[in-house]
């Protein structure tokens, strides 16, 4: 395995940021690691890249402890954190150049090395900048070209995308489809859709703890929940809604709109239907949500259903 977690603990006082979570990730796979902010998915990043020591469980990297031989884990580990540390006064070309001194790359192949990201991370215009000078997009490549610079097995990035422009976002993605060719990759995001574009395999995390681990289809597949978003012209009460045959679940959106969420694969727009004919509650809207990723990371990290 290129990642393993074996009943990963993390404690911050009294907090339990990361409670007992294991998880492998095998040579070569693409794993999106999702979960509401404060889950505890950049405190295991940090654990997993020597940043962080875990409070118990172990963590290993290509077969190399991440506390018995920190060393030879960042040898092999490449790392853009969610807040991208940029020397900002150093040019994009000097900075790399710093980089690959940091990992003890020299002479011709440094030059090699740097003058490689440069141009595989789009950074030839702007090589010859000072880092302060350059947008937040062209800024992430310089931290993806950091973190490829010493050709690493195991790519980890925390939310990549993160503050990007839809443009951006684009050629961020592609950027790291391209490079994930012959890297093992770990990486946090809030884009579902960077997801179902990217990945291989699906992690949520919440509260602390993994709540789901499968291949994308495998759990898209799985979640069939019927979910049914419907509008009336006047008031109606949540609650009665909630009572009706096979409703799981309902969420009030606003004025006299609801998110109906039913049990199993039951469609409940016949019940509802007949709920508003006997009342006499006239239906604006009935519509039904397809089956997404959005939708299954909500159900999955939603810890209780609000009525109104």
């Amino acid at each position: 395995m290129s990642l393993k977690i074996e009943r990963l603990t993390k404690m911050y006082g009294r907090q339990k940021a990361v409670n007992d979570i294991s998880l492998s990730v095998r040579e070569g796979e693409i794993v999106g690691f999702l979960g509401p902010n404060g889950a505890g998915k950049s405190t295991t990043m940090k654990i997993v890249t020597g940043y962080l020591e875990p409070s118990s469980g172990m963590v290993s990297v290509c077969g190399h402890d991440v506390i018995k031989n920190p060393l030879a884990v960042k040898k092999i580990t490449g790392y853009l954190p969610e807040h991208n540390p940029l020397y900002l006064d150093m040019y994009v070309h000097e900075y790399l150049s710093f980089v690959g001194n940091v990992y003890g790359i020299r002479s011709t192949t440094l030059k090699q090395r740097v003058g490689g990201m440069i141009e595989l991370c789009g950074l030839i215009p702007e090589q010859n900048k000072k880092i302060e000078s350059l947008s937040k997009g062209y800024r992430q490549r310089v931290g993806l070209a950091q973190a490829l610079l010493h050709d690493p097995r195991v790519l980890i990035l925390d939310e990549p995308t993160s503050g990007l422009d839809p443009n951006q976002i684009v050629e961020i993605r592609k950027l790291i489809k391209e490079i994930s060719a012959n890297k093992t990759v770990l990486f946090s995001t809030h884009i579902m859709q960077e997801v179902q574009a990217l990945c291989d395999r699906v992690v949520v995390i919440h509260k602390g703890e993994i709540v789901a681990d499968d291949r994308l289809s495998d759990l898209l597949g799985r979640h069939t929940t019927t979910v049914i978003e419907v509008e009336f012209e006047s008031a109606v009460s949540g609650d009665e809604l909630s009572m009706l045959p096979n409703v799981k679940s309902v969420v009030h959106i606003s004025g006299f709109k609801f998110k109906v969420t039913g049990e199993g694969q039951a469609d409940i727009r016949t019940e509802i239907f007949r709920f508003s004919t006997e009342r006499k509650y006239a239906l604006v809207g009935l519509k039904k949500e397809e089956v997404s990723l959005e939708s299954i990371f909500r159900e999955l990290t939603q810890d209780a259903p609000v009525h109104a």
